[in-house]
Formats: structure tokens, sequence, C-alpha cells
């Protein structure tokens, strides 16, 4: 599939309010310059996401449907679980190819190149093999507390997770070389439609609509899509930088990994701890509910991705500029771009919430006031557009990780103390009240380090024009 078909499909299934965006940012792709290729690999990503967002949402739809709630809800649970499992499980090394690799390339160290590839494929396979015989003695020996539902598609689970971390270093491995499709679509396009299609197939052959049947279908799907996406890439590999020897320096590699594990486990926890939370105190059916109202939902999500899409590369170039005033406007603008799209997105899911929740079935129209409490959440991220983003590019991760971490302990101890209280309600409402407390220690520390007001409401440069007044 190439870049512009990929765009092409993502502009027809884009709301008609985001399509004028698409356009502008099409321009980028009659460019040669460094910066018309990071926009082109942003806009690519972008439409990539746009189109494995509608074939995740209809395919969950047609699993919801042929497996029933309770079994979906179990599949589910564990998906979502082996997804964050594996990749946790790379410990960073899939982003720290994207940060070493273009440096190695352009001083021409090609053996560098060939020994950080093998080291990190190597490294998360281990790893995530190291993981699973875990998983399986815990299995062994305490299997008899978990419930008898989940053990089997657990058990198969854990079998998927060498792939899942192959899976994340070789996508990180294609964006550092700028190959945005063969990064993303294995994961977002092609591995969805084999779960889709293997499931599909056991069925119509007679095997039964359970969780078990969908996690078969989800372990052959995984294998098939890393393997295959492996040899793509290796064959890249070998003819962009030619078999030769390797140099391996782990322990630089690892310094840098685990700093950017931290950030991005933090926020991959912070934005799939909700339905794993909900699995550990709730029944599958109410999972199942609790996930199609979620990632129905985070449609509005898609807003947010496309802003920092554009804003990262231009945040990291004014960095470069002494007067702060002219981030300051642009990060503003990034606000506002970010809270007004996301509410009419918002508010258009939100009308049509119930017809698409009884997509799912006749029961999962119980959530829909669960998306109601949710949209309150994502819309306060919205205000302060991508603030982490922001962050990172002034170098200040290590405050994004302290973020983090405030936001996922508010998710889960308020998740702990409301879900069994007020089931479905509660569970949404802690995830809607640590997105506002995301959203607000973000205002504060892009306020206090960088003396920028970032809010969609505000007025960016209040804090900078006083000070120069002064």
């Amino acid at each position: 599939m190439s870049v512009m078909a990929v765009i092409q499909t993502a502009e027809k299934l884009l709301p008609p309010g985001l399509q004028p965006a698409l356009h502008r940012l099409v321009s980028a792709l009659t460019n040669d310059d460094e910066t018309a290729r990071a926009q082109r690999m942003a806009l690519t990503a972008f439409a990539i996401r746009v189109v494995s967002a509608a074939i995740a949402f209809g395919s969950q739809i047609i699993q919801a449907r042929l497996m029933g709630e309770f079994e979906y809800g179990v599949f589910v649970f564990v998906w979502v679980l082996v997804v964050l499992v594996g990749n946790l499980s790379c410990l960073g090394f899939n982003t720290a190819v994207i940060r070493f690799l273009p440096q190695y390339d352009a001083r021409n160290e090609r053996d560098e190149i060939r020994g950080l590839t093998s080291t990190a494929r190597i490294f998360a396979i281990c790893s995530a093999s190291l993981l699973a015989l875990f998983g399986v003695a815990f299995l062994h020996f305490f299997g008899d507390t978990i419930d008898a539902y989940y053990i089997i598609p657990l058990f198969l689970g854990l079998f998927t997770l060498p792939m899942i971390a192959l899976g994340d270093v070789l996508d990180g491995t294609a964006r550092a070389n700028n190959w945005p499709v063969t990064a993303l679509s294995p994961t977002y396009i092609i591995r969805p439609i084999l779960i889709l299609g293997f499931m599909l197939a056991a069925v119509v052959f007679g095997a039964p609509r359970t969780a078990t049947t969908a996690m078969l279908a989800a372990l052959a799907a995984t294998y098939v899509t890393s393997i295959g996406q492996f040899f793509a890439i290796d064959r890249r590999l070998q003819k962009r930088y030619v078999t030769g020897p390797r140099k391996i320096d782990f322990l630089a590699w690892f310094k840098v990994a685990i700093p950017i594990f931290l950030i991005e486990g933090f926020s991959f926890l912070l934005t799939n701890s909700d339905v794993v939370v909900v699995g550990l105190f709730l029944e599958p059916d109410q999972v199942a509910i609790y996930f199609a109202a979620a990632k129905t939902m985070a449609l509005v999500q898609f807003v947010l991705f496309a802003v920092k899409a554009a804003a990262a590369p231009r945040y990291s170039a004014m960095m470069a500029n002494d007067d702060m005033r002219p981030l300051a406007e642009f990060a503003g603008a990034t606000a506002r771009w970010s809270f007004w799209p996301s509410l009419v997105v918002g508010t258009s899911v939100l009308i049509a919430g119930n017809m698409l929740l009884s997509l799912f079935g006749k029961s999962f129209t119980s959530g829909y006031w669960l998306m109601a409490i949710l949209f309150a959440g994502s819309l306060s991220k919205a205000m302060v557009g991508p603030g982490e983003m922001l962050l990172t590019m002034a170098g200040k991760q290590q405050l994004c990780v302290f973020l983090y971490v405030g936001a996922l302990a508010t998710n889960i101890c308020l998740s702990v103390t409301l879900i069994p209280l007020y089931g479905l309600t509660g569970a949404a409402t802690a995830t809607a009240a640590a997105m506002m407390v995301e959203a607000l220690l973000l205002h504060v520390a892009v306020r206090f380090s960088l003396g920028i007001v970032l809010f969609a409401f505000a007025d960016p440069l209040a804090i900078l024009n006083k000070t120069r007044a002064s």
C-alpha cells in the first residue's frame, strides 16, 4: 500500500470538519527538505491510524456480535493485557532505536547500525520470553486464584508476547529509517484484519465462538504479522546498510532506553490501565461494555494525535530560538487546534452514541453515559493540547515522567475506590479524573518551567509579556 493510497483512504474516513486540515498537510508531500520529510512521516502515521481506527472499530463490532458480551469481555481483557505487557517488555529499546540509528546513519557508522538493530530484536524477544515464562509459572502455581474462563486465553496470550515485542522493535527500526508504511501498517492494519479473518475462518469450520478461539486467532495473526514484518525490514536493512560486522554498545543504548521506557511506559499504562482494572473487579460482560464505550469515544483522541504529529517538529525547531514568544504563540495555537475540533468530533460521537454502541449488541447501549463521562476527560486534555510533547522537545523528559506517575496513580487509586462502589460509572469517572489531573499538571509544568500559559482560552504570552515589561 502506497503512502498516497493510505492518505486517500484516511480522507474518506475522516469527518468533514477535519478534511481541510488533511488537504493542507498533503501539500507537504511535494517538498523534499527535512521538514517536509518529517511532515510526510507524521501525515502518513496519522492516515494509517485513521484507517486502523475504522478497521478496529468494525472488527470489534463483528467480534462482539460473534462472541456475545461475556466471551468478548474475556478476550478484550486478555488482549489488552497482552499488548500492554508485550509493549513494556521492550524496556524502551523500540524507541531507543529511533534515537540512535539516525545519528549513526548521519555519521556513516554502519557497524553500529547493524549491531543496534540486531541487539534490539534479540533483547526484546528474550525479555518478552522471560516474562512469558514467569507468566506460565504463575498460572501453574496460582492458577486456582484466577477465574477459570481466563486461564486458557491467558496461557495463549503468554505465547504471543515475544512477537508483540518483536513487532514493536521492528516498528521503531522502520520509523528510524523513515519507512512509515512498513512501520505502522503491520500492527495497525494487517494484524487486526488477520485476527478477524482467522476468527471468522475458525467459526466457519466449526470452532466455538469463545475467547479461546479469538486468542488463537490473535496468536496466529501476531506471529504471521511480526515474522512477515521481520523479513520485509531485514531485506530493506541489508540493501541499505549492506551485510558486515556489528559493533555493540549495549550499555550506552540501555542507559538511554530506560528513561524512555519510564516515560512511554507510564503513558501507555495510563491509556490502558482502566480496562485492566475493570477486568480485575467486574465480570467480563461489564468489561465488554466499558471497552466498547471507551474505544468509541477514543475517536476524539485522533484530533490530538494529528496536532501532535504536526506540532512536534516545529516545537523542536523553535526551541533553538532565544525568543520564547513565537514558541508560546504556536503552543497556544496548538491548544486551540486540539480543543475546538475535539469538541466538534466528541459532540458528534455523543449524538450518534446510542446507534454506535447498538452495533456491538443491544446490551452495549447501557454504556452511553460512560461515553459522556469519558468525553469530559478527553476534552479537558484537549484544552492544553500536546503539552507533554512541548515539555519533551524542551528537554523536560524527567518532569514528564513525574506527571505521568501522578496521573496514573490518580487513575489507579480512584479506580480501586470507585469501581467497587459504582461499577462502570466509577471506572469512567476515575479515567476522566485522571485525564483532568494530567491536563492540570501539564498546564502547571509548562507554566512554571517554560513561562508559557498553555490553555485554549488563555493568552499564552501573559507571563512572558509581564516578565518583559518588568
